[in-house]
Parts: structure tokens; sequence; C-alpha cells
């Protein structure tokens, strides 16, 4: 017996979620349909609504339903210092370790040539721009430890490196491998306190 189309498009739709396989899906899908419709009706609103209103921060490119967010306009963070991360949840995380008072920018993504994503793909032409606005001295690149994370940070730097920019790297402090996103506060705040320099301006 099969499922109706419109319950094979929506097992099909949960599938885009991260780490959700078949199985999952269809169990999510027949707990939405059969034990919480107001759920399944608050999770399409809120869905459609995100969908709609948010958009990239024209200085960070974090996520955000203004022009430019809030951090970005806030007074008392350092323009001096411009942060790298990957994605917005690698942003909160190093707001949450409480150790770092500047900017951000944040890629979405990272390099990751087996998987097509190129420079262009993870915004650096951006970066370049926002980090040469004039007020930034130094850039600290906080990509993951993962190998994609690595080979980003190293491009990155040599971008920024022949611009004239002071770039540092957060320390390993972290865990080889591991994600900010997975990484308790206080570990994140020693990586970001002892960050050392990459490579030397010209």
């Amino acid at each position: 017996m099969k499922n109706p189309s419109s319950l094979e498009e929506l097992i099909d739709a949960l599938r885009c979620l991260p780490g959700v396989g078949p199985r999952s899906a269809q169990r999510m899908a027949y707990h939405l349909l059969q034990r919480d419709h107001k759920g399944a009706a608050r999770l399409a609103a809120a869905l459609g609504s995100a969908l709609e209103l948010i958009h990239h921060c024209e200085r960070c490119n974090t996520f955000t339903e203004e022009t430019v967010c809030t951090l970005c306009r806030s007074p008392r963070r350092d323009a001096r210092l411009l942060c790298v991360v990957e994605t917005p949840a690698d942003m909160l995380m190093m707001e949450q370790a409480g150790a770092y008072a500047g900017l951000y920018f944040v890629l979405m993504g990272r390099l990751s040539p087996l998987d097509g994503v190129g420079p262009k793909d993870i915004h650096l032409d951006r970066l370049l721009a926002r980090a040469g606005d004039g007020e930034v001295e130094e850039v600290i690149v906080a990509t993951n430890f993962t190998v994609e994370g690595e080979a980003t940070a190293h491009y990155a730097a040599e971008l920024l490196l022949a611009r004239g920019l002071k770039v540092s790297r957060i320390a390993r402090g972290l865990p080889v491998g591991g994600e900010l996103e997975h990484v308790d506060s206080g570990t994140l705040a020693q990586a970001v306190i002892e960050r050392r320099a990459v490579g030397t301006t010209s």
C-alpha cells in the first residue's frame, strides 16, 4: 500500500533536514498529521514567515529581518576586530563564550571542492570588501578545525594578508575535527584569547 502523494511529498520534504533519513522523516510526518495538527500548522506558518522575512545582514551576512543586524549596529562593539565564522550558529556560540567584543562576518559555509563549494559560494568577495572598509585592523579566522574549515581558514587568510591586513587564527584549544557549535563556552573563550597570528603582512 502506498502513502497518499501529499504525504509522500511531506516525508520527502522533511528529509532535507540534516540527519533526517527516510524512517525519521516518516515518523515526523505521521506524528504531525496524527497527533499534532496545531504543531504542524504552527511549523508551516513559522517556516513561511521566516522565508519571507529573513535575509542576510548587509555587513556581516548573518540572518536578520533588518538591512543591518542589531549586533552590527551596536556602538558597544569594537569595529577594529572582525571575526570570521562559518555559520550563524558559530557566531551565536562565540557570543555565548563572552570572550569577544568585536564584529563578525558569517561565510554561510566552508570550502569543499568535493561538494562543489568554491570561494564564490562562501562570500569571500564580500568578506574582503568588509575587511577592507578602513576600520578593521585585525581579522580573526574562527572556522572549524575540520579539513574543510582549515582549508577555508588558509585560503581566506592568504587573501586577507595580501591586502595588508593583520590576520589571526583561534587557538587549537578546540579539538581537531571539532565544530564550534558543539564546543563548551569555556574552551571557546580560551581559544579566542590564545589566538595566534597567521603569516605576516607586507
